[in-house]
């Protein structure tokens, strides 16, 4: 088994990288969607964040309201640290329980682990390879706006809640460079991969 940590600043491509891998092979575990799962409605994950938040973090159907939550987490530093301590040893355990699966499948898998904080819940020296999607703040702002349409002031907060550019460099052990269009990117997954398949190769002939 290879286990690759994948991180990156919001926007900056990370979501390109991991669907590339994928369709290359790899198993990817994505701790964005079990976030989700782990505070779906009935979950003890939800009812301690609305023990924690109160109800208006939910909407009409009960189930979490994600944006009322964000809204709260991205303005508060507490806030956003008891929720962290709420949903991160519940990822963290679907994430292992996801990654046993696949390795009982196949022992030569290659799994990666699509972690949006990796770099901030201190998980850097978890992966055989730490691959960080880069580019400039400046241009991940832009894409929140245009694209995911926060508006600028919560773009902002949203970059801030995160580890600063500097701190996910200096944990990379691979820099892929997320500025340039999704195809250019894509490329760089390929050549990453094929190194890979080289490395794993080279460790089952030595």
């Amino acid at each position: 088994m290879t286990r690759i940590g994948l991180t990156g600043g919001i926007a900056a491509g990370k979501s390109v990288v991991a669907s590339r891998l994928r369709e290359l092979g790899a198993v990817v575990v994505d701790h964005d969607v079990i976030a989700r799962q782990v505070v779906a409605p009935g979950t003890v994950g939800l009812g301690t964040v609305v023990d924690r938040f109160g109800d208006g973090v939910l909407d009409e159907d009960g189930a979490l309201d994600r944006a009322a939550l964000g809204h709260i987490v991205f303005n508060d530093p507490q806030a956003r640290s008891d929720l962290e301590a709420i949903l991160h040893p519940q990822i963290a355990r679907v994430a292992a329980e996801e990654e046993a699966r696949a390795v009982a499948a196949d022992p030569r898998a290659v799994i990666v682990h699509d972690v949006p904080l990796l770099v901030e819940t201190g998980q850097a020296d978890d992966f055989h390879v730490l691959v960080v999607v880069h580019a400039p703040a400046d241009l991940r702002i832009a894409r929140l706006v245009e694209t995911r349409g926060a508006t600028l002031p919560e773009a902002r907060r949203r970059l801030a809640a995160q580890a600063s550019d500097e701190e996910r460099l200096a944990a990379a052990d691979v820099v892929l460079d997320g500025s340039g269009d999704v195809e250019h990117l894509r490329e760089q997954v390929d050549e990453l991969w094929r190194r890979l398949q080289e490395q794993v190769a080279q460790e089952q002939d030595a």
